[in-house]
């Protein structure tokens, strides 16, 4: 290939790095194969990230992005605040488990995370910005509809994210492909989780501990 500044190459080693690891998982992804998957040298990928670990940034960044991406692209559309709330919480499911298989590779980045101080460190940037982005949308929601939360915005994002998180987490235990209709239990425990998590919003302070 003709020379690329390096400032070029390098989104396209990331989406070299996603397409490669979405395929064969993250363990296919050594610099050797990135590099092949976009026909380049294996020392182009070095002299661009220089270490793995900017390189596992730089695909995990581009995740994030790509995610919360499409899910500020959904609209809530024009109804009450808990239809609005369901219908972002479901485009937030279909763009973690749409055919990207984004909650796929997290996933494993994840599992990784937990034998790696420096893929930890990725991991809980990307945690944060992804609770950022829920307080936010939801503080915007809530004002949009005049609403007063009873509780700080953030806690409640915590709060969903962490069951948002266990729903991924058996939808890859039940090995379901990417982009696969969730199970009528799966419906159902996210019916339940938007209707909580609508419950706090709308409830009086009083009523929360």
């Amino acid at each position: 290939m003709a020379h690329v500044p390096a400032a070029e190459r390098r989104p396209q080693l990331v989406q070299a790095a996603l397409d490669l690891m979405s395929r064969e998982g993250i363990a296919a992804g050594s610099t050797r194969a990135i590099a092949a998957e976009l026909g380049v040298a294996q020392a182009t990928v070095h002299y661009t990230f220089g270490t793995k670990k900017d390189l596992y940034r730089a695909v995990v960044e581009q995740l994030t992005a790509d995610f919360i991406g499409q899910v500020r692209a959904a609209s809530p559309g024009d109804g009450p605040f808990g239809e609005q709330v369901r219908t972002l919480v479901h485009a937030l499911w279909d763009a973690a488990t749409g055919e990207e298989g984004r909650c796929v590779l997290l996933s494993e980045f994840g599992a990784l995370a937990m034998r790696d101080a420096d893929l930890q460190e990725i991991m809980l940037a990307l945690q944060r910005e992804v609770e950022g982005t829920a307080t936010e949308m939801l503080t915007a929601l809530a004002a949009a509809h005049g609403l007063t939360l009873p509780m700080p915005a953030r806690e409640i994002a915590v709060h969903f994210l962490s069951g948002f998180d266990g729903l991924t987490a058996r939808y890859l235990a039940l090995g379901a492909e990417p982009a696969a209709e969730p199970d009528a239990d799966t419906v159902r425990a996210l019916d339940l989780l938007v209707a909580t998590t609508v419950g706090l919003c709308l409830a009086a302070p009083a009523e929360i501990p």
